[in-house]
């Protein structure tokens, strides 16, 4: 055999060989052109060569994606795969796990998120989040929703708001309203707003979460999982809410159901196994057409 024809050879084993396979998993290098998502106006959020470790654990692996404003983006892949992780990336939850270690960029409105001077609490509350079990404060429903603009001292209060006329209350009041109506609760919640807000439903609980994060007045609202644990009524009426919510803010969503993927988002992103972004396009070509082997064995339940 020719050192050309050994070469080649090589480079073909070397190109069949992924980083790491699962059971059923096509072994298949990923491509870059795979990744490479062209869209209509700006991006919202970019990530860049971004690495994030656990340890010794290498959970995702050079991820690089833009997203667009005001439309609904999906992460989906199997269970870890990366995707939570590349989600708390967005606005530095990961920070909060002593064992992490994020390398890489990630800018919102083209600003650099991971720098020294940052201010966290301001950065998450323009990143809102919403994570996958309900989890209400043991409060009334209307100090649920006033907490976080109470915290960072987005409400007027005290003695010069009266001078202008404007009571606390009133202040409250159109804040709570707003944001129920905005999370699709104000109707089944408005007659008793002093109530526990643990005595809600689990799907209706989940709604005021969103209405929580809603009320600090986001741009950016990530949700992890938001419907995985409610039964399909309560899951129809958070997909019809997300729809609405991305015609006036971003919305990053990680989803295990597919179907659901495909239902309420504009575009998709494959994580799959060893944190690694295999395809990311229009949501349509992704189900439809996917570009990468693996991604349709995925989608098409042969591994996962």
């Amino acid at each position: 055999m020719s050192e050309t024809a050994h070469t080649t050879e090589n480079e073909q084993s070397a190109a069949d060989q992924p980083l790491q396979v699962t059971s059923g998993e096509t072994r298949e290098k990923s491509r870059d052109e795979w990744t490479d998502y062209e869209f209509e106006g700006e991006a919202k959020l970019a990530a860049e060569d971004l690495d994030v470790y656990y340890g010794d654990d290498h959970a995702l692996k050079g991820v690089s994606m833009e997203i667009p404003e005001n439309s609904v983006t999906a992460l989906i892949g199997p269970s870890g795969c990366g995707k939570s992780t590349f989600l708390r990336c967005l606005n530095r939850m990961n920070d909060r796990i002593g064992a992490a270690r994020v390398d890489g960029s990630v800018q919102l409105d083209g600003r650099e998120i991971y720098q020294d001077n940052v201010n966290l609490v301001e950065l998450r509350k323009r990143v809102g989040m919403v994570f996958q079990s309900p989890n209400p404060f043991p409060k009334s429903i209307r100090d649920n929703i006033s907490y976080g603009p109470r915290k960072h001292g987005d409400l007027e209060t005290g003695l010069l708001a009266n001078l202008l006329g404007r009571s606390d209350d009133d202040a409250i009041d159109e804040l709570v309203e707003r944001s129920l109506r905005q999370a699709a609760l104000w109707d089944e919640v408005s007659d008793r707003l002093d109530d526990n807000a643990l005595g809600l439903s689990g799907g209706q609980q989940q709604r005021l979460c969103i209405a929580r994060a809603l009320a600090t007045d986001p741009e950016v609202l990530l949700m992890d999982e938001p419907a995985s644990a409610l039964d399909p009524i309560a899951t129809s009426k958070i997909e019809d809410l997300v729809h609405e919510l991305a015609k006036e803010y971003t919305v990053v969503i990680v989803t295990h159901n597919m179907q659901q993927a495909a239902r309420i988002s504009d575009q998709t992103a494959v994580f799959l196994t060893g944190g690694e972004l295999v395809e990311y396009g229009d949501t349509d070509q992704v189900f439809e057409d996917p570009q990468s082997q693996r991604v349709e064995d995925y989608i098409s339940g042969k591994f996962g």
